[in-house]
């Protein structure tokens, strides 16, 4: 059995999974929403995210785990630890498939355990892995176009609208929003990264 890697306050990850037994866990709209509304209560206050896709069977995000958090208590800086961050995931994910089991009168576990986490020990990988994970929904032919895909960060980041995700150091890894745009135009290279995309999913 493979070790768990620890979510390492400062280290990038990829965090990915999909549906128990390759099920979906998105049943309609209005299910992508909300996952998001639980990804800001339960992982924004512990990491920073750079990327995400979600599809109707599994989902991609790219985090770096904060080194230290507020304590809502003492209003002092607290150093996080791992066990501390993968919590916080096992909560979103918890607190999700039991409003799923609850709404579509479902038992037994939506996800696959435990989550996938592969660490990105180079920033020589990011673009390669943004674009990869935005790719995603058109690679699956969830759609034709990944670029209208509505539940990835990608129009996050071109947009000048208010966003959760970090796109100012995305755009900084792509030099600039240009070059973010035309590099997503191009076929991604995914065998620069595919120690970081170990399993992909259908």
């Amino acid at each position: 059995m493979q070790a768990i890697i620890p979510l390492e306050p400062g280290h990038y990850y990829h965090i990915y999974n999909r549906g128990n037994n390759r099920e979906n866990i998105f049943f309609e709209e209005r299910n992508y929403r909300y996952f998001l509304q639980l990804y800001q209560k339960y992982i924004l206050p512990v990491c920073d995210t750079y990327a995400y896709c979600l599809m109707r069977n599994h989902f991609h995000i790219l985090v770096r785990v904060l080194e230290r958090q507020t304590c809502q208590v003492s209003e002092t800086w607290q150093v996080l630890e791992p066990r501390h961050v993968s919590l916080q995931f096992s909560n979103l994910f918890n607190s999700y498939a039991k409003a799923m089991n609850t709404a579509y009168q479902r038992t037994g576990s939506l996800f696959q355990k435990p989550f996938n986490r592969i660490e990105v020990d180079s920033d020589r990988y990011f673009a390669q892995l943004i674009h990869y994970i935005h790719f995603n929904p058109q690679k699956h032919g969830f759609v034709d176009d990944f670029r209208q895909y509505p539940f990835s960060s990608y129009q996050a980041i071109v947009s000048d609208k208010p966003t959760n995700v970090r796109k100012d150091e995305v755009l900084q890894w792509f030099q600039g929003k240009n070059h973010f745009v035309q590099l997503h135009d191009v076929l991604c290279e995914e065998s620069v990264i595919r120690h970081l995309v170990t399993e992909d999913f259908d």
